[in-house]
C-alpha cells in the first residue's frame, strides 16, 4: 500500500454548503476526522465532524440511493466503535473520505435525494463525544527528545542525555482502563511520597500534579503475535492522530520509580482528543524526520527507512491553555502558558511501531501509542509543569494574576494542536481538555 498523498480532497478552494465549515479553526471540509458520538435521542453511532456539525454516519448510510455509497458507508454505519472499521486499512477509510469530500461540496441530493440535511448533520454542541475505539493497549514513549535531555539534567545523567536514547525508542506500558475523553473530570491522585528528608513516606494526594503534552498514535491493522512490524510497511498500521494528555503525580513518581518504571504515579488518567484524525487528512503536513547531528550514532537498520526519513515526521502547533476555578467564574480567558510542536520530537511514530514489534508483541486495532511529551528548546515551550516551572522552584503566572507551580484544584488544562502549511487549508485535532477535582 501507497503512503498517503495529497489529492483533490486537500483543495483549498474547494468549499463546503455546511455553514461555518469553510475556515474553520479544526474542521474543514479538508480534514474530515472519524469519531463516535451520542446525543440525547442517539445512541453511540460514528460520525464525521465538519465545522461545528457532524455528518451522522448510519442516518447517511439510510438516506443514500447509490448502491456504491452504501457499500463505502456500511462497514461503519452501526458501529459503536470504531475498531473493525479501522482494522479494514486504508481503502475503506480513503473511499470513506472521498466520499464525504463530494457529499459536502457537492450538490447533496445527488446523494440523499427527499432527505432532510438537518437529520444527517446534528450540531456537535449538542453531542457528548465518546472515545473513538476500544482501547485495548496503551504505551507512551519517550520521544520528546528536550523533555528526555531535561529529565536527564535534573538526574544529573553525565552529558546530559541517556546514554541509550539515540539507539531505542524508550517507552513504557500504560493503563488503557483509565484513558477518557476530551473534558473528563480528573481525580487528583492518592500515592506514597516521601516530603523533602524525611526519614518515612507519607500517603496523601499528590502534591505535584502535572500535566504532559503528548501526540498520539491510533494503530489500525495491527499484527499477529510473533511477526514484527517492518518498518517500512508501519504506514499501514496506522489509522490516524490525537492529542494526548498523559497527567502525572511527580511527587509519587520520583519515590515509586526505584528502581522500576511509573506506576500509580501515571495509571489515574490519560485524556485525549475525541477525534480520529486520519493520516489522509495529515498528508500536506508530512515532513523529514529529525535530523541526527554529526556526534550522534546513525539509526540501526530496523529503525531505518528511505521514505520515512524523508516524511515520517508531521507538523503540529501545539499550545497548552490553563483557567483556574475563579478565572472561569469572573469569565477571565484562559491563558497559554506553553507552545512548542511535533518537530522536537526524536522518532517517528513509524519507528515506535517497528520498535514496539521488534521483539513479537502483537498491536491491536485500536492501541493508543504516546509520543511522550513534547517540550521546545526555551522554558517557555515545556511539555510540562515541571519543565514551565523548574520543579516548582519558579511559578507561572495565569490570567488573574493567580501564580502555578503545579495543578491545583479546580485548574482545567486545554490542549491544542493545528496543522498550518502554505498553499493549504489549515486543520486542527480539536480541544484536549481535563479538569481536576
Amino acid at each position: 500500500m501507497s503512503r498517503p498523498l495529497v489529492d483533490f480532497t486537500h483543495d483549498p478552494e474547494r468549499i463546503s454548503w455546511v455553514p461555518g465549515a469553510n475556515g474553520h479553526n479544526d474542521f474543514p471540509v479538508q480534514n474530515l476526522p472519524l469519531g463516535i458520538f451520542s446525543s440525547a435521542n442517539m445512541d453511540r453511532r460514528a460520525g464525521v465532524a465538519i465545522g461545528d456539525k457532524i455528518v451522522d454516519l448510519r442516518a447517511l448510510y439510510e438516506s443514500v440511493v447509490s448502491e456504491d455509497a452504501r457499500a463505502i458507508l456500511e462497514p461503519v454505519a452501526y458501529v459503536k466503535e470504531l475498531n473493525s472499521f479501522i482494522a479494514r486499512g486504508e481503502h475503506p477509510r480513503i473511499a470513506l473520505r472521498h466520499l464525504l469530500f463530494r457529499f459536502l461540496t457537492e450538490n447533496p441530493e445527488r446523494l440523499i435525494e427527499q432527505t432532510p440535511l438537518d437529520s444527517i448533520l446534528i450540531a456537535m454542541k449538542d453531542c457528548t463525544l465518546h472515545l473513538p475505539v476500544r482501547i485495548n493497549n496503551y504505551t507512551d514513549f519517550f520521544a520528546g527528545v528536550h523533555h528526555a535531555e531535561n529529565a536527564a539534567r535534573r538526574r544529573q545523567i553525565p552529558g546530559g542525555q541517556f546514554p541509550n536514547y539515540p539507539y531505542v525508542p524508550i517507552a513504557y506500558h500504560g493503563r488503557a482502563s483509565s484513558i477518557r475523553p476530551s473534558g473528563h473530570a480528573m481525580r487528583r491522585p492518592r500515592g506514597q511520597f516521601r516530603i523533602a528528608d524525611a526519614p518515612e513516606p507519607v500517603v496523601g494526594p499528590t502534591r505535584k500534579l502535572d500535566f504532559e503534552l503528548e501526540f498520539g498514535t491510533w494503530i489500525a491493522s495491527g499484527n499477529e503475535l510473533g511477526h514484527p512490524i517492518d518498518i517500512r510497511d508501519a504506514h499501514q498500521h496506522i489509522a490516524g492522530y490525537c492529542l494526548s494528555n498523559d497527567l502525572s503525580a511527580r511527587d509519587i513518581q520520583v519515590w515509586e520509580a526505584q528502581p522500576l518504571g511509573p506506576f500509580l504515579a501515571k495509571n489515574f488518567g490519560t485524556v485525549v482528543s475525541p477525534w480520529l484524525i486520519t493520516p489522509e487528512a495529515i498528508a500536506p503536513f508530512r515532513t523529514a524526520r529529525r535530523a541526527r547531528g554529526p556526534e550522534e550514532p546513525a539509526v540501526l537498520q530496523y529503525l531505518d527507512d528511505t521514505a520515512d526519513a524523508a516524511s515520517g515526521g508531521v507538523v503540529v502547533n501545539l499550545e497548552v491553555w490553563l483557567s483556574s476555578r475563579q478565572m472561569r467564574s469572573a469569565e477571565i480567558p484562559a491563558t497559554c502558558i506553553s507552545a512548542t510542536s511535533t518537530r522536537e520530537l526524536y522518532w517517528t511514530a513509524a519507528q515506535m511501531i517497528a520498535h514496539h514489534t521488534i521483539g513479537g508483541c502483537d498491536l491491536q486495532p485500536g492501541d493508543l501509542l504516546g509520543s511522550g511529551t513534547i517540550s521546545g528548546t526555551v522554558p517557555a515551550s515545556g511539555g510540562s509543569m515541571i519543565e514551565l516551572t523548574n520543579d516548582g522552584a519558579s511559578p507561572v503566572e495565569i490570567g488573574n494574576g493567580e501564580l502555578r507551580a503545579f495543578l491545583e484544584d479546580g485548574d482545567e488544562v486545554v490542549f491544542v494542536g493545528r496543522c498550518h502549511r502554505q498553499g493549504f487549508a489549515s486543520i486542527g485535532f480539536g480541544e484536549c481538555r481535563a479538569v481536576i477535582h
